[in-house]
């Protein structure tokens, strides 16, 4: 039985883009009680800082004062994001379109939000709309790439990150999540490639040594996937991820000593990853070591892993244990 292969998380969040006005307006002259701009500055500039409840405090007191201050309610809405509040900041960004269906960032950060909450057709039909208000949005084709990625509709997902390439081509991002979607795809060659540019533009980016390391196990190339690997290990120390997949290149030549320490250096980054205690469990069985192997086991089907009827049919045999 093959070992599973971890796929790389596609993270998407919602940013604060701040509206700058270039003039002052007559409210600034009736002082701050009755000005709904300053509140939605200082409103703003708290969102910035991250000091979310002052801001949504401070831009309801811009919308008390004028109701239909759509940049207000964008940026409450990114706002109630930042605190994880999604189905508030879904309504301020649904107000602000009513107000104005043409606003680009409520558009925009509510296809993030949306997407947060893995609702990926809704993301995607408000990044679609975000594009037909701004065509060269390069934030909205990765995006709403991710978000079919997310849903495994992976040609729709190269072809946005392809277009958001052709706007820039100087952003290693784009380049490494097109090599996931191209993995998954089973387009190794060319998976490898966007690494290779993603690389190039930094040298430095951990993801994408992780990601080419991928490809490379796909190819059967283990060696160069786990040189890969530990590329990105030496870049981020405490990047589990890397040390889960060198572990399942180890455990696929057969070095499943090398592979349960990988295995547990995971567990010691995040000691929830089921796959990495069912992958530990694995090795320890390859070893005999059955007692560990149950422990690791049970550890992943308590954690909601379902291990394969066979395996436990090939564990119980070979312990001479139901469990």
């Amino acid at each position: 039985m093959r070992n599973k292969l971890y796929k790389s998380t596609m993270v998407i969040s919602a940013i604060i883009i701040p509206i700058l006005f270039s003039c002052a307006t007559t409210q600034e002259k009736q002082g701050e009680s009755g000005n709904p701009q300053f509140y939605y500055d200082r409103g703003t500039a708290y969102g910035r800082k991250g000091l979310y409840d002052q801001s949504i405090s401070d831009l309801t007191k811009a919308l008390d004062l004028n109701p239909r201050y759509v940049e207000a309610y964008g940026n409450r809405g990114i706002a109630y994001g930042g605190k994880g509040q999604y189905d508030e900041a879904i309504s301020d960004y649904t107000k602000a379109l009513e107000i104005n269906p043409r606003y680009f960032l409520a558009s925009y950060n509510r296809g993030n939000t949306y997407a947060e909450k893995a609702q990926y057709d809704q993301a995607i039909s408000d990044f679609t709309k975000a594009l037909e208000i701004r065509p060269g949005s390069i934030e909205a084709y990765y995006n709403r790439g991710v978000a079919y990625a997310n849903k495994g509709e992976h040609d729709q997902a190269i072809a946005d990150y392809t277009k958001a390439i052709e706007i820039n081509p100087n952003i290693a991002g784009l380049y490494s999540n097109r090599a996931i979607s191209f993995c998954e795809k089973g387009r190794y060659d060319q998976a490898i490639a966007d690494c290779n540019k993603a690389l190039e533009i930094n040298p430095r980016f951990a993801i994408a040594y992780n990601e080419r390391g991928i490809a490379y196990r796909h190819k059967g190339q283990h060696n160069q996937a786990i040189s890969d690997y530990t590329k990105a290990i030496e870049i981020e120390p405490k990047y589990g991820t890397a040390y889960y997949n060198r572990g399942i290149s180890y455990a696929d030549k057969g070095q499943y000593d090398l592979a349960i320490t990988d295995y547990t250096k995971t567990l010691e980054i995040n000691p929830k990853y089921a796959e990495a205690y069912y992958n530990r469990g694995r090795s320890y069985y390859y070893k005999k070591e059955y007692n560990k192997s149950w422990d690791d086991i049970k550890k992943s089907q308590n954690l909601g892993w379902r291990v394969p009827s066979e395996f436990l049919d090939d564990l119980r045999k070979a312990s001479g244990r139901e469990n």
